[in-house]
């Protein structure tokens, strides 16, 4: 079976080698680059299955190295930040990335967060399986706003809302469940297929960005933080009037 290859992308040498044996013991095939130009080229001539990638560097930084990997390919990307402001975070997921972790970082969580993100990613050609009926995942629609699912769209009073592919998950999870209380360990494991172990902050993040993208401060419903615990999805009912 052929190995998975894993680019990793930092100036620091260092971190590349402790990287590099950590991932090659759990069966990777890891090249290098130390700048993102370097990264540019790795990409187009060996087409890694997934980058991880420094924000911090000379020549072309990580955020701008993640634009322009977009721009060529949807390869997963795992950012190394050093940085722990929640618009940083912001920042690079707005850039393309997939997760990051925080540096000074326990280079067993960063394999383990590289084995999550491609098991999530469709596997490459299978053999042909037997054509069956295709599930239609039914629509959900809560006062204006409404889930596709099966065309993977948000539509808030007839108008698209541009989100990512985790935003999308998350907000679903959370809507198709209106009143149960999700812990963010739980968030973690149905829509990044990470377990507990993983960072919790991801979830926050997340959560931030749909409040920021779809909450119209509409009364029909509202993503509610369960203090302690994680979120739920609250569907406010009209009250009755009497005369």
């Amino acid at each position: 079976m052929e190995k998975q290859k894993i680019l990793l992308v930092d100036d620091d040498g260092r971190i590349r080698n402790l990287l590099k044996i950590y991932l090659e013991k759990a069966g990777f095939q890891v090249s290098e680059a130390e700048n993102g130009l370097e990264a540019l080229l790795s990409l187009q001539n060996n087409q890694p299955d997934l980058i991880v990638l420094d924000i911090m560097m000379p020549v072309l930084d990580g955020m701008e190295t993640c634009r322009q990997i977009r721009k060529l390919a949807t390869t997963p990307i795992l950012l190394l930040t050093a940085r722990t402001e929640v618009d940083d975070k912001l920042l690079g997921f707005d850039c393309g990335a997939d997760d990051y972790v925080e540096k000074p970082f326990n280079p067993q969580e960063v394999v383990a967060r590289v084995s999550a993100i491609l098991r999530r990613r469709p596997a490459a050609a299978k053999p042909p399986q037997p054509v069956k009926a295709p599930i239609v995942s039914p629509v959900v629609q809560h006062g204006a706003l409404r889930i596709d699912p099966a065309a993977r769209s948000v539509h808030l009073g007839g108008v698209e809302k541009e989100l990512t592919a985790k935003e999308f998950d998350l907000l679903h999870t959370l809507a198709s469940r209106p009143g149960h209380v999700f812990s963010r360990d739980n968030l973690l494991q149905t829509v990044w297929g990470v377990d507990a172990s993983g960072d919790s902050r991801t979830v926050d993040i997340h959560i931030q960005r749909l409040r920021q993208k779809i909450d119209d401060g509409s009364s029909d419903w509202k993503i509610a933080t369960v203090w302690g615990v994680g979120y739920r999805f609250e569907i406010h009912l009209p009250k009755e009037s009497f005369s």
